[in-house]
């Protein structure tokens, strides 16, 4: 059998058994050197390293791993498939390192590789392979103690750092300072109920804001960038302020705090003046509806309130006196802004007394007194749109009034309208149940509770009566 035919090996790169040369080198004597040199002399080398990775107890991928040449290669060295490698010059230095790994003679190796190919002679160059360790370097690992032992560290670092800082925050007061108003003492208008003050502070510190006369402070929350504000209350007079500063969490207040004073003056009160232009103190007037006008200043409302006195004349010997009418409900008006006001007033016959009172915002009056007689002569009708819409259309002593023209005219809710006859006053309404009536003083109230279209006649002297006038 040639060289060349001992050289050939099967896939999975373990040698052919060659019968009694086939030695185990692991069941060798360490000290029979001359035996061990004898054994292997009739090995090829492809044996020789499969034999003695072996005798060393690995298999390819550790091999691979401690002498980082690819098991592949490792594999062809041992089958003797030297076209598997990358060149003599790679194998060479594969042969070297794998020779070291294994406890062989690099030399002696490389020389039995040159006479197994049959180029003794040759000289090759030098290559200077990397000569790996005589044992593998261990892997760096961490066990579960050196874990514990960081993350120990991490947390008492943390915990030394938190301590510091809370620490440096109880060590540290809040600071507070008042930035409007600029000055310590100010005047505020007459009529000012509040003031907003604004500040700067320690982020997230709580401000407290004591008053003079109060027993529990107001608070504010100093921000993020500091600052803070809160309005407060004014009364009339001086007003002093207290402002400090406190960490909600250390609960250490401010060294320093700032005082504060505002003056709200006291505003002179003066009572509305108020002028009645009409009606006249002691006018005899022949028609129920009263106009009640003036100006007055200094006044926010102006209320109109009639008394009656007595009857407008003195009844006949052995006649009863008439029965006493029902007042009229006050009323009470806003003047226009230049201070003029006027308030329809509706009396029945006899003698009144008219209250005319103007009150301020401070609540101060001014009352002015009118004594007034009605007297009715004729007919003296008021005509009212309550509740809706109403078309009316008036006749007085028989003939078409000017107001409501032949036609009518259609009148909305609210509308007052007054008519003087000698005789009689004839209305039709075409929603009698909106339409209420007041004659010669005395309230009638509407005539009908349908909203049907009616004709009414009014005299002085009978009740109304329900005409077919159109």
């Amino acid at each position: 059998m040639t060289t060349q035919d001992r050289l050939k090996r099967p896939e999975d790169s373990r040698p052919p058994r060659r019968g009694a040369l086939r030695i185990d080198l692991g069941a060798l004597d360490e000290e029979d050197e001359d035996d061990r040199r004898t054994a292997e002399a009739g090995r090829s080398l492809p044996e020789r390293l499969y034999a003695a990775r072996d005798a060393k107890g690995v298999d390819l991928y550790r091999a691979e791993r401690d002498t980082k040449i690819r098991s592949r290669y490792l594999a062809a060295m041992e089958r003797g498939d030297w076209r598997e490698l990358p060149g003599s010059v790679y194998t060479k230095g594969f042969l070297r390192n794998y020779a070291i790994y294994l406890g062989l003679d690099p030399d002696e190796v490389l020389a039995q590789w040159h006479l197994e190919r049959g180029d003794a002679g040759v000289q090759d160059p030098v290559v200077s392979a990397p000569r790996p360790l005589s044992a593998p370097r261990k892997p760096l690992t961490v066990g579960p103690y050196a874990v514990v032992a960081t993350l120990m560290a991490v947390v008492v670092l943390l915990f030394a750092a938190y301590i510091g800082a809370q620490l440096f925050r109880f060590a540290k007061p809040p600071v507070v300072a008042v930035t409007q108003p600029s000055a310590a003492v100010m005047s505020a208008p007459a009529d000012a109920t509040s003031y907003t003050l604004r500040g700067t502070a320690t982020a997230g510190a709580t401000i407290e804001i004591t008053e003079a006369g109060r027993e529990q402070p107001q608070r504010a929350t100093a921000g993020p960038d500091g600052l803070w504000s809160a309005v407060v209350e004014l009364r009339r007079g001086k007003n002093e302020f207290s402002i400090s500063a406190r960490d909600p969490e250390t609960g250490k207040v401010a060294e320093e705090t700032s005082s504060l004073v505002i003056t709200v003056p006291f505003a002179v009160v003066e009572a509305p003046t108020l002028t009645v232009d009409s009606p006249a103190d002691g006018a005899v007037v022949e028609n129920g509806a009263i106009p009640v006008s003036g100006k007055a200043t200094n006044a926010t409302t102006v209320a109109v309130a009639a008394t009656y006195v007595g009857p407008a004349s003195e009844p006949a010997a052995g006649d009863d006196p008439p029965e006493a009418p029902t007042a009229p409900e006050p009323i009470s008006v806003e003047p226009a802004e230049d201070g003029t006001f006027s308030v329809p007033l509706e009396l029945s016959q006899g003698r009144w007394t008219i209250a005319v009172t103007a009150t301020s915002q401070a609540q101060k009056t001014t009352t002015v007194m009118r004594a007034v007689t009605v007297q009715f002569k004729g007919v003296n009708l008021v005509v009212a749109i309550r509740n809706g819409r109403a078309w009316l259309k008036v006749w007085v002593d028989d003939k078409v009034s000017e107001v409501t023209g032949a036609a009518g005219r259609v009148y909305g809710d609210g509308k007052v309208l007054t008519f003087t006859g000698k005789e009689s006053i004839e209305v039709r309404t075409g929603q009698s149940s909106s339409t209420y009536f007041t004659l010669n003083g005395r309230d009638l109230g509407h005539r009908s509770e349908q909203g049907n279209p009616e004709t009414w006649r009014f005299t002085s002297a009978a009740p109304p009566v329900k005409t077919n006038r159109r």
